[in-house]
């Protein structure tokens, strides 16, 4: 019969929420992001993220197209390498902010939320 009662009565004693949803917000952590899109969205701190370090590989790899080009010495193909090297970086750095640009228009398009897309 105790045992009975401790099943019966333990929600309304420890207030648990029994709900799917419930459950949910209890396995989230503090200060994890509650939903994927948005502005504090999982979705939008990775493509941030990403970009950060496209974008500072791409200035690393001027850099160092740039001292390939220093160091060159007038040899024809170092100075073809050292310009490669640079153009290659600047291309690849436009491709990601396009990439970055594709991803907030999609994203946009599936939220409502107004940041892209049409929102129809």
């Amino acid at each position: 019969m105790v045992s009975v009662v401790s099943v019966v009565y333990a929600p309304a004693l420890f207030a648990v929420d029994l709900t799917a949803q419930g459950g949910v917000n209890a396995a989230r952590g503090t200060g994890q992001p509650t939903d994927l899109f948005g502005t504090g969205g999982a979705i939008t701190a990775i493509t941030n993220t990403l970009l950060f370090i496209i974008g500072a590989l791409s200035v690393v790899m001027i850099i160092i197209g740039g001292l390939r080009y220093v160091t060159s010495g007038g040899n024809p193909s170092s100075v073809t390498g050292a310009k490669n090297t640079i153009m290659y970086a600047i291309v690849g750095l436009v491709v990601a902010f396009l990439a970055f640009a594709a991803i907030n228009f999609v994203l946009g398009s599936l939220t409502n939320s107004g940041v892209g897309g049409t929102n129809i």
